[in-house]
């Protein structure tokens, strides 16, 4: 997967001093993916996973009351598990029963396509830690790339704590 030059890419690497096969659990166990799932104040009442090539996982996002607290759903279609080393997955937003509508259907700002795919990898680094590394593709302008960028930054700060808050820094990418 790659860009052009009308569209962006998040790029965001971490380390946690967690083994590989921990980091990969963390996205592919419905009760750890539930406990760091969401931005900063959301939580996530929803992983119903199914980590296979072609399997479809739906998973929500409550928002906090701040911001309504309503859920956004969305699906991860699988196009490669390779465990623990990769996954890649094409995300939709969906309603409650996973049926695809479009991200400006739930206030989702214009240049985030209706197909964002991602791949995520993980490898092992030092003594028993782990580093991850989530890009996602196709967003046509920079200011939805950036607000994605936020949101997995925050993400990945709570993964950082679920893991044992020793991650490094985020690494900003960006293109």
């Amino acid at each position: 997967m790659g860009n052009s030059s009308s569209t962006f890419e998040v790029r965001v690497t971490r380390e946690f001093p967690v083994p590989v096969d921990s980091a990969y659990a963390a996205w592919t166990t419905p009760e750890l993916l539930m406990q760091w799932w969401g931005p900063l104040g959301f939580t996530c009442p929803v992983a119903n996973l199914d980590v296979r090539v072609g399997g479809v996982s739906l998973v929500a996002m409550r928002a906090p009351a701040q911001f309504g607290g309503g859920d956004m759903f969305n699906t991860w279609t699988y196009t490669l598990v390779d465990p623990p080393n990769r996954l890649e997955f094409e995300m939709r937003f969906t309603d409650a029963n996973g049926e695809a509508i479009s991200p400006a259907d739930v206030g989702i700002p214009a240049g985030v396509p209706d197909t964002v795919p991602h791949v995520v990898t993980f490898a092992s680094v030092g003594e028993g830690g782990s580093r991850l590394s989530v890009t996602e593709y196709g967003y046509t302008v920079e200011e939805a790339r950036d607000g994605s960028q936020a949101g997995l930054d925050q993400c990945l700060d709570k993964l950082a704590t679920l893991l044992g808050d020793g991650s490094t820094a985020a690494v900003d990418t960006r293109r």
